[in-house]
């Protein structure tokens, strides 16, 4: 506005309120973030967090141990093996034991396959929100390789529910170590194609490194953990400095960078996944033979038509019959019910998939477990257990009054922190550059808002 003030013309200015979501597509329709603009440079803002809120800790309140298993894989949907990892331990925890070697082993096999698949969503939608649309495409078919692996352990690619308190569902498909390696290998030849269009390019580094900038002092008042963390120079991660599993057993770097902005959580996020790639060879070099019992003989059939024929008394020439099962069943031929893979305790563990299908006391003792609540019982106590998520550090509270239910629960998500600390990161910079920093937090809304 202009007017004249003894014979002169002053200008005054205001700032502009914007609103940046919750239907901006880069909000995902979950994060409002309010705006004030003096032009295009942010002055400041407030973040709204709480558009998906889905009552995690209470619903887990009220089923049973093993019952939550289906809520923690839509905290980190991305991610969602390590949310059944970090739940069953901090169970696990109540009950002071440890489940059989070969079941570790294949958690951390796992896990480090969700991280890898975690890392590649991000950095692959942040590049392609800065116009890296081939980064995006190139990422996404590396996710497949690793989904159809995660597919073929659990039997589905995103809500999977694989993990068990006192184990894991059934063990790894026969040939899986072959395909993981194969896939790894595929999967090393596209980081290093991403790094070389990424990495160097003078227009991606323009637009991220200097910004979404927070010193190390900041980022650990604010509790945050994770790829922010070590991208301001902190080497902390659950897996070394909280060991659990079997990860103390493996040789692996804690990459960091230094300056704190999006393009040092790039960096940290990037050799995350060769780091992730190197672990998952030394636990397939390393885990022990299970008892893994296949006829290499017989029929195959279906389990379908085997309990069908069941039904009529024509089991003779089953003895020695091998199974055709489905992508849920895929692994159940190691005999879980002989402990490889679960912990041998009625109160602890559900009955395994071979016992629930294959016999009248499984199918019994499942049934009483879920529709009577008779349930997996820890005994009367509290227990917290981290894991190191994709994102930080990936936190259950549970306390148990002794029945088969929490008496309470609470999740840690580590997404949590880094949105308390938005508004800094956006003030001073750019309102082109909201996206960038938004998407270099990795924000996965399951996680925040529980």
């Amino acid at each position: 506005m202009e007017k004249a003030v003894n014979g002169k013309k002053n200008r005054r200015t205001e700032s502009l309120m914007l609103n940046v979501g919750p239907s901006h597509p880069a909000m995902h329709g979950v994060i409002r973030i309010v705006t004030e603009l003096e032009g295009e440079r942010v002055l400041g803002c407030e973040v709204e967090i709480g558009y998906l809120h889905r009552c995690f800790e209470k619903d887990t309140e009220h089923v049973g141990w093993n019952q939550a298993f289906p809520y923690t894989d839509r905290l980190n949907y991305v991610s969602p093996l390590i949310n059944n990892v970090g739940w069953a331990l901090a169970v696990e925890k109540l009950f002071g034991v440890s489940v059989p070697e070969r079941s570790q082993y294949i958690r951390v096999i796992v896990s480090e396959i969700s991280r890898i698949v975690d890392h590649l969503t991000c950095i692959g939608a942040a590049a392609m929100e800065v116009g890296a649309m081939t980064v995006f495409l190139y990422f996404m078919k590396a996710r497949e390789f690793l989904y159809d692996l995660i597919e073929w352990i659990t039997g589905g690619r995103i809500t999977i529910s694989y993990v068990r308190i006192g184990g894991v569902k059934g063990d790894l498909p026969l040939g899986f170590e072959d395909k993981m390696l194969r896939s790894l290998k595929e999967i090393d030849k596209i980081i290093l194609e991403v790094d070389k269009l990424l990495t160097r390019n003078r227009i991606f580094i323009d637009r991220l490194k200097g910004i979404g900038v927070m010193d190390r002092e900041r980022t650990i008042a604010y509790g945050i953990t994770g790829p922010m963390l070590r991208a301001v120079g902190v080497p902390y991660d659950v897996r070394k400095d909280l060991p659990y599993l079997v990860y103390d057993r493996f040789d692996f770097e804690i990459p960091i960078a230094l300056d704190g902005d999006n393009y040092s959580r790039y960096l940290v996020r990037m050799e995350e996944m060769r780091q992730s790639a190197r672990i998952i060879r030394q636990a397939l070099e390393q885990i022990p033979p299970g008892a893994i019992a296949v006829d290499a003989y017989g029929r195959e059939l279906s389990g379908a038509d085997m309990v069908e024929d069941a039904k009529r008394g024509k089991v003779k020439d089953y003895a020695d019959a091998k199974a055709r099962v489905d992508l849920t069943l895929d692994g159940t031929d190691s005999r879980t019910a002989e402990g490889v893979n679960l912990v041998g305790e009625r109160t602890m563990t559900l009955p395994s998939k071979e016992e629930t299908y294959g016999n009248i006391e499984g199918l019994m003792a499942h049934f009483m477990q879920i529709m009577d609540n008779w349930g997996v019982r820890p005994p009367v106590g509290e227990a917290y257990h981290a894991v190191e998520g994709a994102n930080g550090e990936l936190g259950f509270y549970v306390v148990s009054d002794g029945t088969g239910r929490p008496m309470r629960s609470r999740c840690r998500g580590p997404c949590f922190f880094p949105m308390a600390a938005l508004h800094e990161l956006l003030t001073g910079d750019m309102i082109a550059d909201i996206v960038p920093t938004f998407g270099s937090v990795n924000m996965i809304a399951g996680e925040l808002d529980r």
